[in-house]
Formats: structure tokens, C-alpha cells, sequence
């Protein structure tokens, strides 16, 4: 508890706050410590699972990685920090022609290039010498030009579990889903489209080359969406979805490069809010990426992962202006593998939920992963609900006061949890509540 105050207490700073997409609320700490400040970490919220149980949950991502690394090895190696990389990859954001040059002179040779889009990136891909280890070959890169933006191409993984059993979808009767939009954007892995959930959905599909490459959990997160059903509805049923695959069943899936052009491409469709339940360490490139998109006015929603109450806090939820969010359990409980801290915007529902499995099925799924979608899809109804009729195009507007005014409703509407003010568990409370929701029958 004392190591999960201290993490806390060192994190908040008044500069995140200053980013768009942060509520104009007032931000009020609790007292309760030296010099007033206090955090509000109930021991009673999600502390009290078996230690062997909160183990499991809190090592399950470093049990992934620590898979991925030993699988593939030919492709993938850890940073000198543990996390997975792509191996002997170094990623340039904006290098000038010059720093270019002398890179290729050095021994670098370019593999990708991302031409600046909507957001403006030129990102290259570039393969270290032969014989030089990608942490000496940063490095070096890092020398050759210090003004530019050099990082490696860091794998980010999914924040979430499948249950060991299928789930039963929620039973036919209650009211359906709060939020009502037109359009969502998702980076993720594939969809199995051809899932019930998604009959009457419109789907936008982008990433692996045009092939359909489905995975469960990109299933899930789009089924809490915009899935719907006689017996199941997501936040935001029946509204169409923009999908970017970034993994496309490739062991370097998920790098960098991947999601940055994802988030090019939902900007070029104007898609003003953006769900990437996904989490890894800082890398300075996706950093300038995501701020770009915020300072746009895109509403980036993720999930602020299942490492553990005192865990180091993990990306993209954590970047200024990304809105944060955590699960709760049906006591409204924060579940006891989720981060805390100040990048904690919204809790939603994510233990134990029912979520859209492939081929027709419905699975028990848990984590902050499935609580995201939730609140992206009512973000994306508190816009569609503040655009002007008459409006052009099928899309609300994308633009920083549009967003503001977005996150201030749904901030007000939350049902606050735990100590005063927006807190370093709930944030500003829970959203969502009843979500997924059951669906009328028709029979």
C-alpha cells in the first residue's frame, strides 16, 4: 500500500491536465498527508483477492511477453528494460534528409516509410547495421542526430483475459444500451465480421494487407462497441466501426509503426473518437503520434492495463490527453489487477462480462480492455448527442472544444466512487453501469 501511495503521489503534476482531453472540472485531492495531499486508495478496493490469484492476474501480461520473446526470437527481443522490441528496428519520426543520409552512410538501411497523412507523420522504419544490436544501433542513430526522434519499435500487447468457459449472453429482457453514435474507431487485432453481433453493423476494415485475419480479442473489444443483438447490445449498438488490425497474426504485431498508421488512417477518416485497448512502455515516437491526434481534437480512449496497483504506469493510457479508464466489478469494486493513478479518467464495467466470441458464441471476458470500449462507444454518443443538427457528413465533428465538451458531459454524469474528487482509482467515476446490456426479446 505505501509503495502504491508513493508511485501515486510522484505522478501527479499539473501538466497532464493542461492537454486536451482532460474534463474542465474541478480536480480535487483529498487530504490526509504531509502537506495535504492524500490519495484515495481504499484498502478495501480490490486489495482483497487471494495473493497466488492477484499474482496470476498482475504477471499474466509478463507471462505473454515472456512467451513471445522465447517463440520468437528470430524477430522480436527485449529493450534493456525487458519490454519486447522488433528486432534490429529503429524507428525515425520526421528525420530530416540530412540525418537521413548520414544514417544510410552509417550503415542503416530504410525498410518502411509512412508518408505524412492526416496527422502530418513521416515515420521510417530502419534496420540496423548487420552485427549491431538494436540498443547499441539506437544509440548510435541517437548521436548521428541529436535534434532528431529516434526510438525503438516497441510492442504493445492486449489488456485483457478470455474466461476459461463460455459465458451466456446477458438474459432477454432490460433496457437496451445508453449511448446512441454514428461512427468508431478501433485499434486492435481482426474481427470474425461474420459474428452475429456485428449482422447489421457497418464495418470499415483496415491493416494486413486487405486480409481478413480474425482474433478473439479484437472480436471482443469491437462486440462491446457496436454489438448488437436480440439478447446482447455493446455502448454503442449498431453504429458503424472503423478497424485497424494492427497485429495481423505476425509475432511483431502491435509494434509502433503499426499503431501510429492506424491512428494516420483513423484521422484521415475523421473518426473523432478512438478506442486502443493496448498497453506497453513510454516510447517517444507513439508519444508525439498520440499528441498530434489529441491536439486535433480526437478523443483517444484505453485501457490503463492489469499490471497492478502498483505497477509503473503503462501507454498509451498514460500520455496527456488520452482518456484512461479502469474496470469494476458488479459491486462496483475496482478489479485488484488494475493500475491506479492519475492517468485513471473513467471506470466501466470489465469483470466477468459477457463479450461476442468467434464463431457465433459469447465469452466471459475481464480487464480493463473491455471496460475502454464502453466508454469510447458513450463518448462517441455524448458527441453525436452535442453535434448541431443539420450537420455535415455522418460524423460529428472533430475539433478540441467539441472533445472537451464530450469528456465534461460524461464526467458529470459519472457516479462517483471512492475518495473525493477525481481520484486515483475511479478517476471521475464509474460510466456505463449495465453495460453490456441486455436486449429486449423479440419473441
Amino acid at each position: 500500500m505505501i509503495r502504491v501511495l508513493l508511485l501515486a503521489i510522484l505522478m501527479l503534476g499539473p501538466a497532464a491536465e493542461a492537454q486536451i482531453g482532460v474534463p474542465r472540472l474541478p480536480i480535487r485531492v483529498p487530504g490526509g498527508l504531509p502537506g495535504g495531499l492524500g490519495l484515495p486508495l481504499d484498502a478495501q478496493q480490490g486489495l482483497t483477492a487471494p495473493t497466488d490469484e492477484l499474482a496470476r492476474l498482475e504477471g499474466a501480461r509478463k507471462a505473454l511477453i515472456a512467451q513471445l520473446l522465447r517463440r520468437h526470437a528470430d524477430v522480436l527481443e527485449a529493450d534493456p528494460d525487458g519490454n519486447p522490441i522488433v528486432r534490429g528496428e529503429v524507428l525515425a519520426l520526421g528525420p530530416t534528409d540530412a540525418a537521413l543520409a548520414a544514417a544510410l552512410r552509417a550503415g542503416f538501411s530504410v525498410l518502411r516509410e509512412r508518408s505524412p497523412g492526416a496527422l502530418g507523420i513521416r515515420m521510417v522504419v530502419l534496420a540496423a547495421p548487420h552485427g549491431t544490436a538494436t540498443a547499441r544501433a539506437l544509440k548510435r542513430l541517437r548521436r548521428l542526430d541529436p535534434a532528431g526522434a529516434y526510438d525503438f519499435n516497441n510492442i504493445y500487447t492486449e489488456s485483457g483475459a478470455t474466461g476459461s468457459s463460455p459465458a451466456a449472453p446477458p438474459p432477454a429482457a432490460g433496457a437496451s444500451a445508453s449511448a446512441k453514435a454514428t461512427a468508431l474507431g478501433l485499434i486492435d487485432g481482426g474481427l470474425a465480421i461474420a459474428q452475429p453481433v456485428f449482422r447489421d453493423v457497418v464495418i470499415h476494415q483496415h491493416g494486413c494487407g486487405g486480409a481478413a485475419i480474425p482474433s478473439a480479442h479484437g472480436t471482443e473489444v469491437a462486440s462491446l462497441m457496436v454489438g448488437h443483438s436480440e439478447r446482447f447490445g455493446g455502448a454503442a449498438p449498431g453504429a458503424s466501426l472503423y478497424a485497424a488490425d494492427v497485429y495481423c497474426g505476425n509475432p511483431a504485431g502491435g509494434a509502433v509503426d503499426a499503431i501510429a498508421e492506424a491512428l494516420d488512417w483513423l484521422a484521415g477518416e475523421r473518426v473523432p473518437v478512438i478506442n486502443v485497448s493496448l498497453v506497453g512502455p513510454p516510447n517517444s515516437l507513439l508519444q508525439q503520434v498520440v499528441a498530434r491526434a489529441v491536439a486535433q481534437g480526437f478523443l483517444i480512449v484505453a485501457a490503463v492495463g492489469n499490471d497492478g496497483p502498483a505497477a509503473p504506469p503503462l501507454y498509451p493510457a498514460a500520455y496527456p490527453g488520452v482518456i484512461g479508464v479502469t474496470a469494476v466489478d458488479d459491486r462496483r469494486r475496482v478489479i485488484f489487477e488494475a493500475e491506479r493513478g492519475p492517468q485513471v479518467m473513467f471506470a466501466a464495467p470489465g469483470a466477468d462480462i459477457p463479450a461476442a466470441g468467434a464463431p457465433d458464441g459469447f465469452e466471459s471476458v475481464r480487464g480493463t480492455s473491455f471496460a475502454a470500449p464502453l466508454v469510447a462507444g458513450l463518448l462517441a454518443g455524448q458527441l453525436q448527442a452535442l453535434a448541431p443538427p443539420g450537420g455535415r457528413g455522418p460524423l460529428p465533428a472533430v475539433d478540441p472544444a467539441a472533445a472537451h465538451a464530450a469528456l465534461d458531459a460524461l464526467a458529470r454524469a459519472a457516479i462517483h466512487l471512492g475518495a473525493r474528487g477525481r481520484n486515483a482509482v475511479f478517476g471521475y467515476g464509474l460510466v456505463g453501469a449495465g453495460l453490456p446490456s441486455p436486449r429486449p426479446s423479440r419473441n
